[in-house]
Parts: structure tokens; C-alpha cells; sequence
């Protein structure tokens, strides 16, 4: 089986996106997550652009990688110094990793504009550094940085610098469209007459302006490139990177081809949401093979046939990257998706009843009201009891009050009302908060704490306010979300209505109730049927 080099680049180009960050420490974190996965080469950053980076390479000398090799990112020498002395080189050098990788000018634009020196003595620059850091003992790469544009420019002058970097004894020469501009059917034809113009392996480095850059990474690799360079989840400057999330799998699973191999696999899902959360971004469901939406199914008779055969709607197996397929309950749900659901949760329907059919028609009837399901499973599952007659009352409301009050320059105050009863015992309760909904939930939970202990651990980690119908002002529908949590579970409940109090309260109810169900459910139901 042929193998693929998987270089990454997050570290250095991926850093470079809009609103990535990476502390030092940060960085060391993913590269210990690369270096686990079986990526090839870890980019760690350019030493000779700033101090965080040369930082990291001086702490990067105790991460003790068992199988990528790391490598510095710069350019070639300054054209008025020499290689001894350029600061950049020297940087390059200091860093001490095992890998460096360098670019230089392919386009002519670039030589005269900014650089502005001639063709001929850009070659030179080329031949110098590459041999330079060849005389140091490194493992060069070097990054022919907008050849594509510049072959489209001067075919022959950009061929020359690839040749100048394999005469100074390059070990790997990467394409690089690095203004993500190449459409595929040119970058084939450019790439093919770039790999009988020379003879040492050639690499693919695409950026993703064009949404091409996954389809111009996987063409180059099918034309004979041994290393594909990307970031996780495709970060990276503008539109980003190649994303090797995509590009990993498509070469394991449709090219049949070796990168990290099938065993590593199953933890990319995994890495690429581990790399999210360290550059501080909220993973993207849409991305393909390791998204939250990758495996997802919302229509009926898509769910019908998943159920029946997964390859009817799945193009590969979930698990194999480490996802996981999802079924959503919605509008367009059919009796699939509800005995999917059902099941997924724990909950017991024969696929023969009628009420089945009950829960379809009311969850429409629900969604057309405003309501979703998606992020609240657990107002499904206690919709789900309710309709099938088999859910336990825990408490029943005989009414609230919301007071918010602001008394000249002190902040406002909020103070709820409640009275409820739990099993025939009235409770009257008040409390105060930041805010109304803040009032509400802690005297809700104030309420039944002497009746059911465990509401003590309950706490709202999460609230979320959709306008359903914003042409209606302040007179909208409203959607909210609730995220709660009793440390060890974290559960989504829904309220509509166009009252924002009233939709927080059903919000609310369905929390504490989902977690008086999971604590008491079981014994009230015996209770009940016994009596």
C-alpha cells in the first residue's frame, strides 16, 4: 500500500486564520495530539517572524515525539545577506528540529514586486539557503511558494526555481497554491509538467479560496505527490487550509492509500475537536467526516432506509473516523425518526402502535408552533412519556410572579414568586435573582429542594434566546434553549411562546423535571401503579 506523507501545518499556517490564537503551551498540546493521530510532520512555526515561536521550538525539545518529525517554517535568505548571517537561516538552525522547510518566489510578480530584485539572482537565493541548511544536517522541504499562479504567468521561470531547489539538494519539493485561486483542471496539468521537469518527490500545499483545496490535494496526490500539508479542520489564512480532516480519510477510505493508517483512524473526530477547543472556536457541525452534522439525518425516509441499510445515506461507516450517526426529530420527521430516537434513548415503543404515529403528529404540530428538538432531547423524551400515558407528575404549578425592579443608579433586581404543590402539599416560595429567568430557576429549584434533595446539584450552565418571527418586534415568538447540568450529566430542554418568561418557564420545567425523572422516575411510577 503507497504512502502518503501527512504534513501539518496548524501550528504555523492554520494560525494565521481569523481569530486563532495558540498560546506556547497550546501548541505543545497539539503537537502531542498530532504526533498520537500519526501525522508525519508537525509545523511548529516561523522562529524568525516572532518570540512565541521561538519559544516554542526551545520547549518543543522535551516533547519527546514517537513518530512525527518536527519541522521550522521560513523563507530563503534576505537577498542582501549572506547565508551565514541572515537572521532568518539562523533562526531556522537555532530551532534545532530534525525538519526545515522553507519558501521562496515562483512568480516572477513576486521576485520583481516584492522582492524586487531580478529572476536570476532570486535563483540564486533559492540554491544558496536549501544548500546551506543542507550543510547543517536538516531534512529540507522546500515550499514553492504561488507556482501555480506562476506558471500560469512564466511557465519556464517558475520551472526553473524547482530546479534551482533540486540542484542545492532538496529533499521534497511542495506545489504550493497559495493563493487558492487554481481551479483542479489546471493545477493537474501544471502539476504533471512539474513532475517530469524534475526528480525529487513533490508535495501538494493548497489553500481553500476557491473551495478547491481538498479536490486539488487529492488530484495531485492521484498524479503522483508522496505529501499532502493542511491544518486541522482547515484553519488558516482567508478561507483556509486544505482541511486533512477530509483529506486523511478520503485517502485512507476512497483512494485506499496509507497516511495514518485505519487504526488511527477512529481518533480524528476526536483531534480535530480537541484542536477547536484549544484555538478557543466552536467546532463546525458542517465539517465532512468529523462534524456533528457528518452522520446526521433529519427526513423520514432517510432515517427509513438508514435503518434499514446505513449505506443507503452513509458513505462510510461513522464509526470508523470516530463519529457517530444522529437522527433529529423535526418538521420533517416520519415515524423513522421517532422509533430511531426512541430507541436511541432507551425508550420502549412497539414499532406496530398507533402511538407512534400520535408522537409524529404532535412533534409537527410542536415544530410548526416554534419548537426544537435538536438541542433539547430531553423535552423530547418527556414529550414522549407524556403521549404514551406512562410519565410521573412531580409537581403541579398553581401560579408565579415576576417582579424586576431598578431604583435610580443600582443595578436592577428580580424577584419570582412561586406557589406549587407536590403531592397535595402547597409550597409558596420567593426568591431573587440577576435577572427574571434567574429569579424563576432558583425558586423552582428553592421549591422542591426539601421535596427532592437532588436539585441542589442542579445548575443552568447554558441559555440561549432565538426571535422566532422578528418582523413582529416586540411582540415576536420566542424560542429558548436551556443547558443544564448536575456535574456528572448535561441535558437540553426547549419552552416556546411570546411571552420570553413563559417560554423560559417551560424551559425550566422540563429541566428539573428531566432530572427529577432520572432520579425518582422509576419508584413514582411503582408508587402510582400500586396504588
Amino acid at each position: 500500500m503507497k504512502k502518503i506523507q501527512i504534513y501539518d501545518t496548524t501550528l504555523r499556517d492554520g494560525s494565521q486564520g481569523e481569530h486563532v490564537s495558540f498560546s506556547v503551551e497550546d501548541k505543545l498540546h497539539v503537537a502531542r495530539k498530532l504526533d498520537e493521530l500519526g501525522i508525519d510532520y508537525i509545523e511548529g512555526g516561523w522562529p524568525g517572524s516572532n518570540s512565541k515561536d521561538i519559544a516554542f521550538f526551545r520547549r518543543a525539545q522535551e516533547l519527546k515525539l514517537k513518530h512525527a518529525r518536527l519541522a521550522a517554517f521560513g523563507s530563503t535568505r534576505h537577498p542582501r545577506s549572506a547565508v551565514a548571517h541572515d537572521r532568518n537561516l539562523q533562526a531556522l538552525v537555532e530551532a534545532a528540529t530534525p525538519v526545515v522547510t522553507i519558501f521562496g518566489k515562483s512568480w516572477d510578480l513576486h521576485v520583481k514586486v516584492a522582492l524586487g530584485i531580478s529572476l536570476e539572482e532570486n535563483l540564486t537565493l533559492i540554491r544558496e539557503s536549501v544548500a546551506y541548511l543542507k550543510s547543517k544536517g536538516r531534512e529540507v522541504i522546500y515550499d514553492a511558494e504561488h507556482f501555480f499562479d506562476g506558471f500560469k504567468a512564466d511557465r519556464e521561470y517558475a520551472l526553473a526555481t524547482l530546479g534551482a531547489a533540486e540542484a542545492a539538494g532538496a529533499d521534497m519539493i511542495v506545489l504550493c497554491d497559495t493563493n487558492g485561486g487554481t481551479l483542479t483542471s489546471d493545477l493537474r496539468e501544471r502539476f504533471r509538467v512539474a513532475s517530469e521537469h524534475v526528480k525529487t518527490p513533490l508535495g501538494i500545499h493548497t489553500h481553500n479560496d476557491c473551495e478547491m483545496a481538498v479536490a486539488n490535494a487529492i488530484a495531485a496526490v492521484e498524479l503522483g505527490a508522496v505529501q499532502v500539508q493542511g491544518t486541522m479542520n482547515g484553519y488558516g489564512e482567508r478561507t483556509g487550509n486544505a482541511n486533512l480532516c477530509s483529506v486523511i480519510p478520503n485517502l485512507e477510505l476512497k483512494l485506499g492509500l496509507r497516511t495514518i493508517g485505519r487504526e488511527k483512524l477512529k481518533h480524528l473526530t476526536e483531534v480535530s475537536h480537541y484542536v477547536s477547543e484549544l484555538a478557543n472556536l466552536i467546532p463546525r457541525h458542517d465539517l465532512p467526516y468529523v462534524g456533528k452534522s457528518a452522520f446526521t439525518h433529519k427526513a423520514g425516509v432517510h432515517v427509513s432506509a438508514v435503518m434499514k441499510e446505513s449505506a443507503a445515506y452513509e458513505h462510510i461507516d461513522p464509526a470508523v473516523v470516530g463519529n457517530a450517526r444522529r437522527v433529529l426529530v423535526s418538521e420533517l420527521s416520519g415515524k423513522s425518526n421517532v422509533l430511531y430516537k426512541a430507541e436511541e434513548l432507551g425508550l420502549e415503543i412497539d414499532k406496530s402502535s398507533p402511538h407512534a404515529k400520535v408522537v409524529v403528529e404532535k412533534l409537527k404540530e410542536m415544530e410548526h408552533d416554534g419548537y426544537q428538538f435538536e438541542g433539547a432531547e430531553a423535552s423530547f423524551q418527556i414529550l414522549f412519556d407524556k403521549l404514551l400515558h406512562h410519565f410521573p407528575e412531580f409537581f403541579e404549578l398553581d401560579g408565579f410572579r415576576v417582579i424586576t425592579e431598578k431604583m435610580g443608579r443600582n443595578e436592577p433586581y428580580s424577584e419570582a414568586v412561586i406557589k406549587l404543590r407536590v403531592d397535595g402539599k402547597e409550597e409558596h416560595t420567593a426568591a431573587e435573582g440577576v435577572g427574571p429567568v434567574s429569579a424563576l430557576d432558583r425558586a423552582l429549584r428553592k421549591s422542591l429542594g426539601r421535596f427532592f434533595p437532588c436539585i441542589r446539584d442542579v445548575r443552568l450552565t447554558d441559555y440561549k434566546v432565538r426571535v422566532l418571527n422578528p418582523r413582529d418586534a416586540t411582540d415576536a415568538r420566542v424560542r429558548v434553549l436551556i443547558e443544564t447540568s448536575d456535574g456528572h450529566d448535561t441535558w437540553g430542554t426547549v419552552g416556546v411562546s411570546e411571552n420570553i418568561i413563559e417560554a423560559s418557564w417551560k424551559a425550566l420545567v422540563d429541566s428539573i423535571t428531566y432530572k427529577l425523572k432520572k432520579e425518582y422516575g422509576a419508584k413514582r411510577a411503582e408508587s402510582k401503579a400500586a396504588k
